[in-house]
C-alpha cells in the first residue's frame, strides 16, 4: 500500500534568514522604545516657563485678589504652554526621536486629559467668582498630571510633581492669602530648579 501523501506544513518552509533578522531587529527596537524612559522633557523650557512665572506672580502681586490676578496667570499659562511645546519639539528633533514615539505618546496622554480637567475647573471656579481656590486647583492639577506623565518620564519629574501637589494642598487647606506667593514657589521655583537638574543631566 503506498504512503499517504504529507500536507504541507507551514514550519517547513524556507526561512528567509535576513527577513528574518529584520523583523527581529524591529521588534527589540520597539520593545525598548517602549520600555525607554522619556528624556526630551525639556529642562530649558521648564527654566523659562518658571522664569515667566516669576514675572507673572509678581505683576500678579501688585494688583487686588481675584479675577485680574488670575487672568494674569492664566495669559502666562498660554504663553507657558507654547514655551513648553517650543523647547519639546527642539529636544525632540536634537534627540532625533519622534513625537510619535512610544514614551512620549505615553507622556502626553498622561499629561493631557489631567489638564483638560484643569482648564474646565478652572472655567467652573471662574464663574462661581471662587477665584480664592484657583492656585490651589492648578497647583494640585498640575502637579497631578507631572506625577502620572513623570511614570514614563526620567525620575526627578515625578518628584517635582509631587512637590507641586504639596504646595497645592498647603494652598487649599493652609492660611488665606497664599495662594499667589505659593503659585511663584511653585510655577516659578519649583520649575527653575527641576529645569536645570533636568537640563545638567539629561541634556537640554
Amino acid at each position: 500500500m503506498a504512503p499517504e501523501p504529507r500536507s504541507a506544513d507551514p514550519h517547513d518552509a524556507p526561512i528567509n534568514l535576513g527577513t528574518r533578522a529584520m523583523e527581529d531587529l524591529q521588534y527589540i527596537r520597539e520593545t525598548i522604545a517602549s520600555a525607554s524612559r522619556y528624556t526630551t522633557f525639556s529642562g530649558k523650557g521648564l527654566m523659562v516657563v518658571g522664569v515667566g512665572a516669576i514675572i507673572a506672580g509678581t505683576l500678579a502681586s501688585r494688583i487686588a485678589a481675584g479675577a485680574p490676578q488670575a487672568h494674569i496667570w492664566l495669559a502666562d499659562a498660554v504663553i507657558s504652554v507654547l514655551v513648553g511645546v517650543l523647547f519639546g519639539l527642539h529636544k525632540a528633533r536634537a534627540s532625533e526621536q519622534s513625537v510619535l514615539s512610544g514614551p512620549i505618546r505615553k507622556f502626553t496622554l498622561s499629561f493631557a486629559p489631567v489638564i483638560f480637567a484643569a482648564a474646565l475647573l478652572t472655567l467652573a471656579l471662574l464663574r462661581a467668582n471662587e477665584t480664592a481656590l484657583l492656585p490651589g486647583t492648578w497647583l494640585c492639577l498640575y502637579g497631578a498630571a507631572i506625577t502620572a506623565a513623570g511614570t514614563s518620564s526620567v525620575p526627578l519629574v515625578p518628584f517635582m510633581g509631587i512637590a507641586f501637589l504639596g504646595l497645592g494642598t498647603l494652598a487649599l487647606l493652609g492660611p488665606t492669602g497664599l495662594g499667589n506667593g505659593l503659585m511663584i514657589a511653585g510655577f516659578g521655583g519649583l520649575q527653575l530648579l527641576f529645569g536645570g537638574l533636568i537640563a545638567r543631566r539629561y541634556g537640554g
